[in-house]
Protein backbone atom coordinates (compact mmCIF):
# COMPACT_ATOMS: atom_id res chain seq x y z
CA UNK A 1 0.00 0.00 0.00
CA UNK A 2 2.74 2.46 0.93
CA UNK A 3 4.47 1.90 -2.41
CA UNK A 4 1.27 2.83 -4.29
CA UNK A 5 0.08 5.73 -2.17
CA UNK A 6 3.22 6.94 -0.45
CA UNK A 7 1.37 6.70 2.86
CA UNK A 8 2.00 4.41 5.78
CA UNK A 9 -0.34 3.27 8.47
CA UNK A 10 -0.28 2.71 12.17
CA UNK A 11 -0.40 -0.98 13.14
CA UNK A 12 -1.73 -1.82 16.56
CA UNK A 13 -1.84 -5.30 18.04
CA UNK A 14 -3.02 -5.70 21.62
CA UNK A 15 -2.62 -8.86 23.63
CA UNK A 16 -6.25 -9.19 24.73
CA UNK A 17 -7.68 -9.02 21.19
CA UNK A 18 -4.97 -11.43 20.03
CA UNK A 19 -5.93 -13.87 22.78
CA UNK A 20 -9.66 -13.64 22.04
CA UNK A 21 -8.98 -14.24 18.34
CA UNK A 22 -6.72 -17.21 19.13
CA UNK A 23 -9.53 -18.88 21.08
CA UNK A 24 -11.15 -19.60 17.70
CA UNK A 25 -14.02 -22.08 18.14
CA UNK A 26 -14.44 -21.50 21.89
CA UNK A 27 -14.71 -17.72 21.43
CA UNK A 28 -17.02 -18.13 18.42
CA UNK A 29 -19.28 -20.47 20.39
CA UNK A 30 -19.60 -17.83 23.10
CA UNK A 31 -20.24 -15.00 20.65
CA UNK A 32 -22.94 -16.98 18.79
CA UNK A 33 -24.66 -18.75 21.70
CA UNK A 34 -23.76 -16.72 24.77
CA UNK A 35 -22.65 -19.92 26.51
CA UNK A 36 -19.54 -19.53 28.62
CA UNK A 37 -17.18 -22.46 27.96
CA UNK A 38 -15.60 -24.04 31.01
CA UNK A 39 -11.85 -24.53 31.39
CA UNK A 40 -10.77 -27.82 29.86
CA UNK A 41 -7.02 -27.62 30.25
CA UNK A 42 -5.36 -28.86 27.08
CA UNK A 43 -8.35 -30.85 25.80
CA UNK A 44 -10.08 -29.98 22.55
CA UNK A 45 -13.79 -29.82 23.32
CA UNK A 46 -14.97 -31.67 20.22
CA UNK A 47 -12.02 -33.80 19.01
CA UNK A 48 -10.36 -36.80 20.64
CA UNK A 49 -7.57 -37.60 21.00
CA UNK A 50 -6.46 -33.98 20.77
CA UNK A 51 -4.73 -33.25 24.04
CA UNK A 52 -1.67 -33.75 26.22
CA UNK A 53 -0.73 -37.25 27.38
CA UNK A 54 1.72 -38.55 29.98
CA UNK A 55 4.76 -40.50 28.79
CA UNK A 56 7.66 -42.07 30.67
CA UNK A 57 9.41 -38.73 31.16
CA UNK A 58 7.34 -35.70 30.15
CA UNK A 59 4.03 -34.97 28.45
CA UNK A 60 3.43 -35.11 24.71
CA UNK A 61 0.63 -33.39 22.80
CA UNK A 62 -1.14 -35.49 20.18
CA UNK A 63 -3.66 -33.98 17.76
CA UNK A 64 -5.48 -36.77 15.93
CA UNK A 65 -8.26 -34.66 14.45
CA UNK A 66 -9.95 -37.31 12.29
CA UNK A 67 -10.41 -41.07 11.90
CA UNK A 68 -7.33 -41.51 9.69
CA UNK A 69 -5.16 -39.61 12.17
CA UNK A 70 -6.55 -41.72 15.02
CA UNK A 71 -5.53 -44.91 13.23
CA UNK A 72 -1.90 -43.73 12.89
CA UNK A 73 -1.11 -43.21 16.59
CA UNK A 74 -3.07 -46.34 17.54
CA UNK A 75 -0.86 -48.34 15.19
CA UNK A 76 2.26 -46.41 16.25
CA UNK A 77 1.77 -47.29 19.91
CA UNK A 78 1.04 -50.89 18.89
CA UNK A 79 -2.61 -50.71 19.91
CA UNK A 80 -4.39 -51.12 16.53
CA UNK A 81 -7.35 -52.81 18.22
CA UNK A 82 -8.40 -49.38 19.55
CA UNK A 83 -9.44 -48.41 16.02
CA UNK A 84 -11.92 -51.30 15.83
CA UNK A 85 -13.31 -50.73 19.33
CA UNK A 86 -16.92 -49.51 18.80
CA UNK A 87 -16.43 -46.84 21.47
CA UNK A 88 -13.59 -45.28 19.44
CA UNK A 89 -14.75 -45.95 15.86
CA UNK A 90 -15.81 -42.34 15.34
CA UNK A 91 -14.72 -39.00 16.69
CA UNK A 92 -18.07 -38.61 18.48
CA UNK A 93 -17.47 -41.95 20.21
CA UNK A 94 -13.90 -41.01 21.12
CA UNK A 95 -15.11 -37.73 22.63
CA UNK A 96 -17.90 -39.52 24.55
CA UNK A 97 -15.40 -42.09 25.89
CA UNK A 98 -12.45 -39.71 26.25
CA UNK A 99 -11.50 -40.82 29.78
CA UNK A 100 -11.31 -44.49 28.77
CA UNK A 101 -9.44 -43.65 25.56
CA UNK A 102 -6.96 -41.47 27.43
CA UNK A 103 -6.26 -44.26 29.91
CA UNK A 104 -5.71 -46.73 27.05
CA UNK A 105 -3.36 -44.39 25.21
CA UNK A 106 -1.38 -43.41 28.30
CA UNK A 107 -0.99 -47.05 29.26
CA UNK A 108 1.04 -47.49 26.07
CA UNK A 109 2.64 -44.02 26.00
CA UNK A 110 4.18 -44.35 29.46
CA UNK A 111 6.36 -47.16 28.12
CA UNK A 112 8.70 -44.65 26.44
CA UNK A 113 9.67 -41.00 26.71
CA UNK A 114 8.18 -38.05 24.83
CA UNK A 115 11.04 -37.77 22.33
CA UNK A 116 10.57 -41.42 21.33
CA UNK A 117 6.87 -40.87 20.67
CA UNK A 118 7.50 -37.61 18.85
CA UNK A 119 9.99 -39.26 16.50
CA UNK A 120 7.77 -42.28 15.88
CA UNK A 121 4.40 -40.56 15.55
CA UNK A 122 5.55 -37.52 13.60
CA UNK A 123 7.28 -39.84 11.10
CA UNK A 124 3.83 -41.37 10.50
CA UNK A 125 2.27 -37.93 9.92
CA UNK A 126 0.64 -37.53 13.32
CA UNK A 127 0.63 -33.92 14.54
CA UNK A 128 2.34 -34.17 17.92
CA UNK A 129 5.10 -32.71 20.04
CA UNK A 130 6.71 -33.02 23.45
CA UNK A 131 5.91 -30.38 26.05
CA UNK A 132 9.13 -28.47 26.61
CA UNK A 133 10.33 -26.68 29.70
CA UNK A 134 12.13 -23.39 29.00
CA UNK A 135 15.54 -25.04 28.76
CA UNK A 136 14.28 -27.49 26.15
CA UNK A 137 12.42 -24.70 24.33
CA UNK A 138 15.63 -22.68 23.94
CA UNK A 139 17.47 -25.86 22.89
CA UNK A 140 14.80 -26.58 20.27
CA UNK A 141 15.03 -23.02 18.93
CA UNK A 142 18.79 -23.44 18.48
CA UNK A 143 18.30 -26.85 16.82
CA UNK A 144 15.88 -25.23 14.34
CA UNK A 145 18.51 -22.64 13.42
CA UNK A 146 16.90 -19.79 15.33
CA UNK A 147 18.92 -17.43 17.48
CA UNK A 148 16.84 -17.19 20.67
CA UNK A 149 19.47 -15.37 22.75
CA UNK A 150 21.33 -12.17 21.93
CA UNK A 151 24.38 -10.90 23.79
CA UNK A 152 24.04 -7.22 24.69
CA UNK A 153 27.38 -5.47 25.25
CA UNK A 154 27.96 -4.74 28.91
CA UNK A 155 28.52 -1.17 30.04
CA UNK A 156 31.45 0.17 32.03
CA UNK A 157 33.63 -2.87 31.29
CA UNK A 158 31.01 -5.40 32.39
CA UNK A 159 30.71 -8.69 30.53
CA UNK A 160 28.07 -9.02 27.80
CA UNK A 161 24.57 -9.69 29.12
CA UNK A 162 22.46 -12.41 27.49
CA UNK A 163 18.88 -11.40 26.67
CA UNK A 164 15.99 -13.06 24.88
CA UNK A 165 16.12 -12.15 21.19
CA UNK A 166 13.40 -10.05 19.61
CA UNK A 167 10.83 -12.42 18.07
CA UNK A 168 10.25 -10.44 14.86
CA UNK A 169 12.77 -10.66 12.05
CA UNK A 170 12.77 -7.77 9.57
CA UNK A 171 15.10 -7.84 6.57
CA UNK A 172 15.52 -4.08 6.16
CA UNK A 173 15.20 -2.91 9.74
CA UNK A 174 16.37 -5.67 12.08
CA UNK A 175 16.06 -5.30 15.82
CA UNK A 176 18.95 -3.57 17.52
CA UNK A 177 20.26 -4.14 21.01
CA UNK A 178 21.89 -0.98 22.26
CA UNK A 179 21.95 -1.08 26.03
CA UNK A 180 22.26 -3.76 28.64
CA UNK A 181 19.93 -3.88 31.64
CA UNK A 182 21.31 -2.19 34.75
CA UNK A 183 23.43 -4.35 37.04
CA UNK A 184 21.68 -6.07 39.94
CA UNK A 185 22.01 -4.27 43.27
CA UNK A 186 24.29 -5.86 45.86
CA UNK A 187 22.60 -8.57 47.98
CA UNK A 188 22.58 -6.42 51.14
CA UNK A 189 20.46 -3.71 49.44
CA UNK A 190 17.83 -6.04 47.99
CA UNK A 191 14.42 -6.00 49.69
Amino acid sequence: MGERTGEGQQVEVNLLSSLLSALANRASTHVVTGAVPQAMGNLHPSIAPYEVFATADRPVAIAAANDKLFRLPAEGIERPELVDDPRFASNAGRVAHRAVLTAELEDALTGHGADHWFDLLSSKGVPCGPINDLGKAFELARTLGLDPVHEVPGEDGRAPVPTVSHPISMSRTPATYRTAPPPSPPEETRP
